[in-house]
């Protein structure tokens, strides 16, 4: 084991993941609890577990704070642009003498892809987002503006376009229809939600605790499953995202003048092969589907490492 030791913290917006390793990337202890977005829990709520799930990662790996010579810290809903100076003051006081460096989770999320700290990163979950760092260090974000203004291509966009075509098909067809009858994709989705009749995804949709865009999102699995299956919505659905996502992509490349950019997979929906990732392979020119060298979580203590040498070296 080397002796230097760096702490990765990437919070995103279903689990909070913490990890120390040493020098040569090699993990020493990690955790994973529940979510740490600032904007849905409120920043005081956060800044304690984040602050808890510290001191029981060093705990579990047996070491102090002195251990730690750097921590990177990137979490969803808190980009370093807007809220470095609330990322830090929620770090500092249990690592108080490590060299701290906020970032972004898309960030970490692509260092830790690609073990560099430039190229693009396509990400596709619950939101989406491209994201690029030039050879000279310019950054770049295209889309991730949530699910009320964007989100292209993501989980929430299928399952949105899934809930439009089934209330649109059943107004078209009638009250007095039993929509299910008609297509497997609209019967296939009301039974997974356990749902009877198509007038209920109002009270499904509104009237629960859980967050509606968590909700929406989940549908993207059944429309995967549906187009594994040969279901032509599912897969015209599907399609469609993977216009969105490319044209993300190549939007970000454009802009930032990085045409020979590696390009990085992130997300739920891009980290598996499944028709969607493998279609925005296709439609990007690459071989096949880019699989990550690292998590985000060790992405941000592999930024931590870059930035410490950085200062230690000059």
């Amino acid at each position: 084991m080397n002796d230097q030791l760096f702490m990765g913290i990437d919070g995103g917006g279903t689990s909070l993941r913490i990890a120390i390793s040493d020098g040569d990337t090699q993990v020493i202890s990690s955790v994973k609890t529940s979510a740490s977005n600032p904007n849905l829990l409120g920043h005081d709520q956060v800044q304690r577990h984040i602050r808890a799930a510290i001191a029981d990662c060093m705990r579990q790996a047996g070491v102090s704070h002195e251990a730690i010579q750097s921590a990177g810290i990137g979490i969803a809903g808190a980009s370093a642009e807007h809220s470095r100076d609330w990322l830090i003051a929620t770090v500092k006081p249990v690592l108080p003498g490590s060299l701290l460096v906020a970032a972004s989770d898309l960030e970490i999320a692509l260092v830790g892809a690609l073990a560099k700290r430039c190229g693009v990163l396509l990400l596709a979950g619950t939101g989406s987002a491209a994201f690029g760092i030039s050879p000279a260090g310019r950054r770049l974000q295209i889309g991730g503006w949530g699910y009320l203004l964007g989100d292209p291509g993501s989980s929430y966009w299928i399952g949105m376009q899934a809930l439009k075509q089934l209330i649109d098909h059943h107004d078209r067809v009638g009250e007095g229809v039993d929509i299910r009858s008609n297509d497997a994709l609209f019967d296939y989705v009301l039974q997974t939600l356990g749902i009877s009749s198509s007038r209920l995804i109002v009270d499904w949709l509104y009237r629960s605790q859980s967050p509606p865009a968590t909700r929406i999102a989940d549908i993207a699995r059944i429309i995967l499953n549906l187009a594994e299956d040969g279901n032509w919505r599912a897969v015209n659905i599907l399609q469609g995202a993977a216009i969105q996502l490319v044209r993300q992509t190549r939007t970000l490349i454009q802009r930032l003048n990085y045409p020979g950019a590696e390009i990085a997979f992130a997300g739920g929906l891009l980290d598996d092969d499944n028709l969607l990732s493998e279609d925005v392979a296709h439609r990007l020119g690459l071989a096949q589907r880019p699989v990550a060298k690292h998590p985000p979580v060790i992405g941000a203590a592999l930024l931590a490492k870059m930035e410490w040498k950085r200062v230690t070296a000059a």
